[in-house]
């Protein structure tokens, strides 16, 4: 698979083109939005990954471009803003995926692969031919159970005619697809790497046309007959693509939590030491430019602090934080990244920013400074081991934040700031919000600042699906009721200590990212729309799906906690793909239940028989469906204890 990389960031680039090759990918790469688009719309590719601040054309442009021009290739945006409107808006521009650096390389991995599938006629994760079976997820490639050794190349050859297996490659079309454009092979070249293929696979006990040459036009997979078609994957290689198929971002939380449940001891493996000394060896020439970064905002700064500070030096300061916050990800330094994210939000600000900010921004420039200057060699615990929970915290009380901050790290979470007159503006992501409304108030008695709902509706309006906690000391009943009309859920008193406020933070932040997965499968397109506004609430992460012919794929990639079925869809009903989810042991256990227009008793019969779990008839309120959901799930819990 070859993959345009569009990245302007040397350090990060060598990396992630390092990541990139081990895992079997041709990588093309360059330094500038112009250059990307010169490069995407002259050479195919499987995937484009582009950072969205470039020189000469951004990223959410450049990805608006290939669009209006017609170019359907699959788009993944990097960046270091890990904001919502970053987000929104790259998506808005074409892209199919986005992620935030630093990243965690199996998350990177796992989203690639997801983005590969999706664009191809076979989207499951295990790929076949006959005898022949290739798991992208794990690299391994068996013939009648009998694993191959392949090179890199070898490996990318038999991957790309298994995904295209209909299709006759001719020399160059292999040349184009499998080598970068900084290499120069010749079509002898391909010939003698389908001969080591052949060969290696007759070896194995497949037949010598197994790779079949038409003359003149190429190479092709011979059609399998009746016999080789019914032989079954190996155990091995269909364990791997049943993991696969969970979502990617939940396998790649297995391995973080695998590797992290290793004992301190235990030693790396030769690709885990590669990898280690690679990273040292590019740290020796990342480092210095690093400095050179920190040294240019402490200019700005400078500048600032005398009224001095321009636009232009702004913004170029603004984009040497942003290039930090990605860099420093990559060599295992959160701290570091913790500190460029929050300069790059200060220096993002509309205008030029006020004198007196630079007295705030001064302690965080030395303390980056002093990280990067004092790290000498990479370990490899310190390396990215995926995202960190963001902590919002909206707050004029500069001793609260650096409370919170302090105590933030063992927790595994990042604390971020912005002041309350800074709201409307504020583009930082969060997973939880604090909202600390103790503000002083004038002489008078009347407060200085605007009143609770004037923050409720700005946050409704910015961050509406976040959960929210609420500390103050001035919260009365109506406050309350206005909290809770907004979907927060907790309440604290000003009085409470950072560790307590930080724990009910956490513990919002749990029951958010364990809501239950529900997927509907119904043709009713207006009933589809309208569910998860229904559900909303209740805060289950909906998925809906509209064509029953792609139940099994959806599915393997949802692994939903409750299935809602309609019964009456074309081609299969409801009853037919009950019967299938029953019929795989690995499905026999996932609470299913049918949602219907039909009234009749035969028709809940023959579900019951089926294997369903409860019967409910349309319409129906949102809040008995939802009970009927959370109902079925606790009994599940359970039974399971």
């Amino acid at each position: 698979m070859k993959i345009l990389l569009i990245d302007d960031d040397d350090a990060f680039t060598k990396v992630l083109t390092r990541t990139l090759k081990t895992h079997h990918y041709s990588i093309d790469s360059v330094t500038d939005g112009e250059a990307g688009w010169t490069y995407g719309s002259t050479f195919d590719y499987d995937l484009i990954v582009v950072d969205i601040m470039l020189p000469k054309v951004d990223g959410i442009t450049l990805c608006q471009r290939f669009r209006s021009e017609g170019y359907d290739t699959p788009i993944l945006l990097l960046t270091a803003q890990s904001t919502n409107t970053a987000k929104v808006q790259g998506l808005d521009a074409g892209a199919d995926d986005y992620l935030v650096k630093p990243f965690d390389p199996a998350e990177l991995l796992a989203r690639i692969r997801a983005l590969l599938r999706r664009g191809r006629s076979n989207p499951m994760p295990l790929l076949s031919w006959g005898e022949l079976f290739l798991n992208p997820s794990t690299c391994e490639v068996q013939y009648k159970g009998q694993t191959l050794s392949l090179t890199g190349k070898e490996y990318e050859l038999l991957e790309l005619m298994l995904r295209d297996s209909q299709h006759v490659f001719g020399v160059d079309e292999l040349l184009e697809h499998l080598w970068s454009s900084e290499e120069f092979p010749s079509e002898a070249t391909v010939r003698s790497h389908i001969r080591r293929v052949r060969q290696k696979l007759v070896a194995s006990g497949a037949p010598q046309d197994f790779i079949a040459t038409l003359h003149g036009r190429g190479y092709y997979l011979k059609p399998v007959d009746a016999d080789a078609a019914s032989w079954s994957a190996p155990n091995s290689l269909v364990d791997a693509a049943t993991d696969a198929a969970r979502p990617e971002a939940d396998r790649a939380s297995d391995a973080i939590t695998d590797y992290a449940a290793l004992p301190p001891s235990s030693p790396l493996s030769d690709t885990e030491n590669q990898y280690l000394a690679f990273l040292n060896e590019t740290w020796k020439t990342t480092q210095p430019k690093c400095l050179e970064h920190v040294a240019e905002v402490l200019v700005a700064i400078a500048d600032l602090d005398t009224g001095q500070l321009t636009a232009d030096r702004q913004a170029d300061a603004q984009q040497r934080a942003h290039k930090l916050a990605g860099t420093l990800g990559l060599f295992g330094l959160p701290k570091a990244v913790r500190l460029a994210r929050q300069l790059e939000h200060w220096l993002g600000s509309p205008g030029v920013l006020p004198a007196h900010q630079a007295t705030a921004m001064q302690p965080l420039v030395d303390e980056l400074q002093h990280i990067v200057q004092t790290t000498q060699h990479i370990r490899w615990s310190q390396l990215p081991k995926g995202p960190s929970p963001q902590l919002l915290l909206i707050s004029s009380d500069a001793g609260f934040y650096q409370a919170l901050r302090a105590i933030a790290p063992p927790h595994g979470i990042e604390v971020n700031q912005v002041l309350p007159g800074d709201m409307t503006a504020s583009t930082l992501h969060a997973d939880v919000i604090l909202l600390h409304v103790a503000v002083p108030a004038s002489d008078d008695g009347s407060s200085l600042y605007p009143p609770l709902s004037y923050y409720l509706q700005v946050l409704a309006q910015h961050y509406p699906d976040v959960p929210l906690l609420v500390v103050g000391d001035r919260l009365g009943w109506r406050d309350r009721l206005a909290v809770a009309q907004r979907g927060g859920r907790s309440l604290l008193s000003d009085l409470s200590a950072p560790e307590d406020i930080l724990a009910a933070a956490m513990r919002l932040l749990q029951d958010e990212r364990h809501a239950p997965k529900v997927m509907v499968v119904d043709d009713d397109p207006a009933w589809l729309g309208a569910l998860p506004t229904l559900l909303q609430p209740w805060k289950f992460k909906i998925t809906t799906l509209a064509d029953p012919q792609e139940f099994l794929s959806v599915l393997q990639m949802v692994t939903p906690d409750v299935l809602i079925l309609d019964i009456n869809m074309p081609d299969i009903d409801g009853f037919e793909l009950c019967q299938i989810l029953r019929s795989d042991p690995h499905w026999q256990k996932l609470p299913v239940l049918f949602l219907s227009v039909r009234t009749d008793v035969s028709s809940q019969q023959k579900a019951f028989a089926v294997g369903a779990d409860d019967y409910l008839y349309k319409p129906l309120h949102g809040g008995e469906l939802a009970h009927r959901i959370l109902h079925r799930l606790q009994r599940i819990r359970t039974y399971s204890n």
